[in-house]
C-alpha cells in the first residue's frame, strides 16, 4: 500500500511540475490605486440583463478575444459583487415579457447561482414594481393597486421574504438586499414618508428573518440636493427605519461634484453611523451608438463641468476610479457599476441604408421576443407614458465594459488595478502572512482543484517568471522553514 501511496504522489508531483498557469496579461489602462478603508471595499456589477442577452445570441471575451462566461470574466477582473434587480410580475396578460431583462425573481436567482460559482456575492434590488421604478415613477405592482398599506406592507414582506429564499435555494450567496430602487420620491406607490418608511420595515423585516446577517440597503438618488439627501436620512431615523446602508446612485451628468457626493455620505456616516456606498455609476467609453436604439449620453448632450473624462476606455476607467475614491473617502462600502454588460443584440457599426434598417430590425425582433432591450412594446399597457411610447433597445451599449461584439475592453481591469491594498509576495489567500497554506493553495490551483484570481496569480509567481507552478510553491515551504531564499518572499505588493 505504501508503494502504491508513493507511485500516486509521484504522478500527481510530475502533473504539477508539468502544468503552469498564466499570470496577469498586460495592462492598456492606467489607474491610480486606492487605499480602501474597508478590507472587502465592494467592487460591483449590476448585469441584469445578462440573461436576456446570451438567449439573444450575444457571447462574451476576454480581452485577448477567447470566449468565456460573463461571470468568469468579470470575477477574474476583480469584480467581487454583482447587483440584480427584481420585478413582482413584469408580464402581460398574455404572458408577454415588459423587457428590461425580464428580471422576476427566477431570473434573479440564475444570475445569483452563476455569480456565486465564481466567488461573487449577490446583491438583490428590489424594484417593488412591475417594470422600472426611479425617481420619477414608483408605481405599485399591478397585484398590489388596490391594497391598503397594510395590507400593502403584508405583501411586500411575504414578496421579500418568498424571492430571497427562491434565489438562495438556486445557489446564489445573498449578501445586501435593497428595498426599493431610487426611492427618494416615494416606493411602490406611496409618496408619504410615513407610508414608505412603514414599507421600508416591512422589507428589512422580511430579510432579517431571511438571515439576520444579511445587509439591508435603502437606494436614493440625486446626491446633488444636499438638503434634500440630508433631510432623507433625518427621517429614516425620526421614523425609526432599520436598515444598514444608505446607497445613492452617482451619474455625473446629473449628480452634482464628487466632492459634494463625499460630503453627503459622510454627513450620513458620521451622523447616524449607517453604511454608505454607490450603488449606481456609469460613464460612456465611446459616443457612438451600437444597436439602432439612442443612448443616455450622447455627443448632442455630454457637456456639463462634471463631464471631465474623456469618452474613451482610459475616460470610463478614470470615472469608476474617481467614484471609488469618492467613496472611500466617505468611509463608505463600495461601488456598483450599473449594467457593465449590456450591449447590443446586433451591431450596427458602419452600416447605412437597407443594411442598417435590416439590422435595426433585427435587433428590434430580440428585444421583444427574449427582453434584451430597456422595454417591449408589451410594457405599454403597464407604463404607458415612457414604455409604451419609446420602447426599444439599450440606451446603455455605449457606457458597457465590452465592446459591440462583446469583447472586454481594456477599462474593464479598472476593478482590479484599483486596489492600492498592499499584499505579501507569496501571501497567496491574502489573509496576512506567508505560510504553508499558501504553497498548499499554489499545489491545488496547478492541478486545477482550486482557481486563483489575477491578483492571486500574481502574489503566487513569488519567482517572476510569469508563471504559477510547483516551483513557487516549493520557495514559499523553503521561506516558511527559514531556509535561505533569494526571491523576495514576504515584501509588500500591490
Amino acid at each position: 500500500m505504501k508503494t502504491i501511496k508513493r507511485i500516486i504522489s509521484g504522478l500527481i508531483a510530475a502533473i504539477l511540475l508539468t502544468t503552469a498557469l498564466s499570470v496577469s496579461a498586460q495592462e492598456a489602462v492606467t489607474v491610480e490605486p486606492i487605499r480602501f478603508r474597508h478590507d472587502h471595499f465592494i467592487k460591483g456589477m449590476d448585469v441584469s440583463s445578462v440573461l436576456s442577452l446570451e438567449k439573444s445570441g450575444v457571447k462574451f471575451y476576454r480581452s485577448d478575444g477567447e470566449e468565456a462566461d460573463l461571470f468568469q470574466i468579470l470575477a477574474d477582473s476583480g469584480v467581487n459583487y454583482i447587483r440584480v434587480r427584481v420585478w413582482n410580475h413584469p408580464y402581460d396578460n398574455a404572458g408577454n415579457s415588459y423587457g428590461g431583462g425580464n428580471n422576476d425573481a427566477a431570473a434573479a436567482a440564475k444570475i445569483g447561482k452563476r455569480a456565486a460559482q465564481y466567488g461573487m456575492k449577490l446583491l438583490v434590488d428590489f424594484h417593488y414594481s412591475d417594470f422600472w421604478a426611479d425617481p420619477a415613477k414608483q408605481k405599485a405592482p399591478k397585484a398590489w393597486e388596490n391594497m391598503s398599506l397594510t395590507e400593502k406592507s403584508t405583501a411586500l414582506y411575504e414578496f421579500t421574504y418568498n424571492s430571497l429564499e427562491e434565489i438562495k435555494s438556486a445557489g446564489a450567496e445573498i449578501g445586501m438586499v435593497q428595498i426599493g430602487n431610487e426611492t427618494t420620491a416615494g416606493i411602490a406607490g406611496e409618496s408619504d414618508f410615513s407610508a414608505m418608511a412603514q414599507l421600508f420595515n416591512a422589507g428589512a423585516k422580511a430579510v432579517r428573518d431571511f438571515d439576520r446577517e444579511t445587509l439591508v440597503a435603502l437606494h436614493f438618488t440625486n446626491p446633488e440636493k444636499t438638503a434634500v439627501m440630508k433631510w432623507l436620512a433625518d427621517s429614516l431615523n425620526q421614523y425609526q427605519v432599520a436598515y444598514d446602508v444608505f446607497s445613492s446612485s452617482y451619474y455625473p451628468q446629473w449628480h452634482g461634484t464628487l466632492d459634494n457626493l463625499t460630503a453627503v455620505l459622510r454627513y450620513v456616516r458620521e451622523t447616524y453611523h449607517k453604511e454608505v456606498m454607490v450603488a449606481e455609476t456609469a460613464y460612456p467609453y465611446t459616443l457612438d451608438d451600437t444597436d439602432g436604439f439612442s443612448n443616455t449620453v450622447t455627443r448632442w448632450n455630454c457637456s456639463g463641468e462634471n463631464m471631465r473624462w474623456n469618452f474613451t476606455p482610459q475616460g470610463q476607467a478614470g470615472e469608476l476610479r474617481d467614484v471609488m475614491s469618492a467613496v472611500n473617502d466617505a468611509d463608505g462600502l463600495g461601488v456598483f457599476y450599473w449594467e457593465g454588460a449590456w450591449i447590443t443584440v446586433g451591431d450596427t457599426t458602419g452600416l447605412s441604408g437597407s443594411e442598417l434598417e435590416s439590422q435595426i430590425q433585427h435587433n428590434r425582433q430580440l428585444w421583444e421576443q427574449n427582453g434584451a432591450g430597456w422595454a417591449s412594446s408589451y410594457a405599454k399597457e403597464y407604463d404607458p407614458d415612457d414604455a409604451g411610447k419609446y420602447f426599444g433597445g439599450s440606451a446603455v451599449d455605449n457606457q458597457a465594459f465590452f465592446d459591440a461584439t462583446g469583447r472586454a475592453l481594456p477599462s474593464l481591469d479598472v476593478f482590479r488595478l484599483v486596489d492600492g491594498t498592499k499584499y505579501l509576495l507569496g501571501d497567496v489567500n491574502r489573509d496576512g502572512r506567508v505560510s504553508v497554506e499558501d504553497a498548499t493553495l499554489i499545489q491545488k490551483a496547478v492541478g486545477e482543484m482550486e482557481e486563483l484570481d489575477v491578483q492571486q496569480k500574481a502574489l503566487a509567481d513569488v519567482n517572476g517568471d510569469s508563471k504559477v507552478d510547483v516551483v513557487d510553491a516549493t520557495l514559499i515551504q523553503e521561506y516558511v522553514a527559514d531556509l535561505s531564499v533569494q526571491f523576495p518572499i514576504g515584501s509588500e505588493q500591490l
